[in-house]
């Protein structure tokens, strides 16, 4: 019993003696002593000690020799502990505060990076993804030859990723909605968002895997909005659905829509023709 107890009674003795030394260092009025200390835990590891003593010795430090090496060591222990909102604002009071400083580079692309930590799911709201974007787009304008240059690009296409997956979540809503929402008796409001919305995302993101799926919901939509329309704008909108039908062949002659593709046009031209 004593055997299996041993190691569990000195990881408590060891746990008990590091805190009761860390909380000595602590109450120590020697700022040296507690950051050399605080690069000592950092180096081990102990991120959440070492954040609470730097970021006391942050204001004390600054303008001496140790001063961006500290706020920089708070910065990343920050993000090391998963903290990224604290660790970007500590990342760019690092480069607002030492624009030519030894860790510039790597601090203006670790704010981006705290920030794409942070991104939600596409479903959710992309405020976060728009200032992880700008923060490694300035990384790049900044630095472009950074030693982080391909990771930062890399972390660009992820982001637009990203928004493309909304935009066509957003489209594909309204799709869904169809006439059960808006006034559908006078044109199928929500088809006509969800053709803005896709027109919009297949031009802004010209190279994205997700086109030809915006392209169908495009073609899908002018379909069903025909199919809604009052009399007076039926014949039009069954023209341009019918061309819409043609340019996605053209476009996508493989497309495993084709055949809806091809019976729209056939559906069109008879109600054209009649």
């Amino acid at each position: 019993m004593m055997k299996r107890l041993l190691p569990l009674i000195l990881a408590v003795v060891l746990l008990s003696s590091c805190a009761h030394e860390f909380n000595q260092v602590f109450k120590v009025n020697n700022s040296n002593y507690q950051y050399e200390y605080a690069k000592e835990l950092y180096a081990r590891g102990k991120y959440q000690q070492a954040a609470t003593l730097l970021d006391g010795l942050i204001t004390v430090m600054k303008g001496t020799e140790y001063g961006q090496e500290c706020l920089f060591m708070l910065a990343m222990a920050e993000y090391n502990m998963r903290d990224y909102e604290t660790a970007s604002t500590y990342f760019s009071k690092y480069y607002s505060g030492y624009p030519k400083g030894h860790y510039a580079e790597l601090a203006s692309f670790y704010k981006g990076q705290s920030l794409f930590m942070s991104t939600p799911e596409p479903r959710l709201d992309q405020t976060e993804t728009y200032a992880a974007i700008s923060a490694f787009q300035e990384y790049l304008d900044l630095f472009p030859n950074g030693t982080m240059k391909e990771e930062a690009q890399q972390r660009l296409f992820e982001l637009q990723d990203k928004l493309v997956k909304k935009e066509f979540l957003t489209a594909q809503l309204y799709y869904n909605l169809g006439p059960y929402f808006g006034n559908c008796t006078n044109g199928g409001n929500n088809y006509e968002a969800c053709i803005v919305t896709s027109q919009n995302a297949i031009r802004d993101y010209p190279y994205s895997e997700l086109r030809e799926d915006f392209a169908v919901l495009v073609m899908k939509s002018k379909f069903k909005l025909a199919e809604q329309s009052i009399e007076s704008k039926r014949i039009d909108r069954y023209r341009d659905a019918e061309d819409e039908c043609y340019g996605f062949i053209n476009q996508y002659p493989d497309s495993e829509q084709r055949e809806t593709a091809e019976k729209y046009i056939a559906a069109c031209k008879k109600i054209l023709k009649d």
